[in-house]
């Protein structure tokens, strides 16, 4: 039984907190776990931003009230779903993630959760668990299933490396220098053509 195990923002639905920075015009939050590695530092550094420029998560939550999916996402996973088991996992947070879940079919999603105040400023983010990517790949596999995960970004790396196969998608180039034992792709047939090379193995 195969498992496919997919990131959220940047293979399926735009990133986040690039649209709250053009939003709030705030160019530092542009910075995503495609440009910075650490992402405890990352998000210290956003909470940071967010409360020196006032932003609170209903702000947020609007924001991401009108995104959507990219543009052939929805036709991809429901392709996907009919030929294997598929799971998000993803360094969102469910308060940013269920608008856009809906739009998807309520696929499975593993993310974190935020801390927010009687404000609604954000205080804290809380972990499922740290490299909880890569443990959860790892956990599919102890049980048995064979997985097959695609992502964007930095902290996608490491689950690709454990998993049976890892797809990079539409990386930025020195990601895929840096990775070039991981397969890469730049649109949805793309990815289409790897996982089903990868489903017949």
């Amino acid at each position: 039984m195969n498992i496919c195990c997919l990131d959220l923002e940047g293979v399926l639905v735009p990133e986040i907190w690039i649209a709250v920075a053009e939003h709030y015009r705030v160019e530092e939050l542009r910075a995503t776990t495609r440009d910075v590695p650490d992402y405890d530092e990352l998000m210290r550094g956003r909470l940071a931003l967010l409360a020196r420029h006032g932003i609170t998560l209903p702000q947020i939550q609007d924001v991401i009230a009108r995104m959507g999916p990219l543009e052939g996402a929805k036709d991809f996973l429901d392709w996907l779903r009919e030929r294997a088991q598929v799971i998000l996992l993803s360094d969102t947070y469910y308060e940013f993630a269920m608008p856009l879940m809906r739009q998807l079919g309520y696929p499975t999603l593993l993310c974190h959760r935020l801390e927010a105040d009687q404000h609604g400023a954000i205080v804290n983010y809380i972990l499922r668990h740290r490299d909880s990517k890569l443990r959860a790949v790892k956990a599919f596999k102890e049980l048995g299933f064979r997985v097959i995960a695609a992502g964007d970004s930095y902290n996608d790396t490491a689950m690709l490396q454990a998993a049976d196969q890892g797809i990079l998608f539409r990386p930025p180039a020195a990601l895929a220098e840096e990775f070039k034992e991981l397969p890469a792709c730049r649109d949805y047939d793309g990815l289409r053509t790897k996982i089903e090379s990868a489903l017949e193995i």
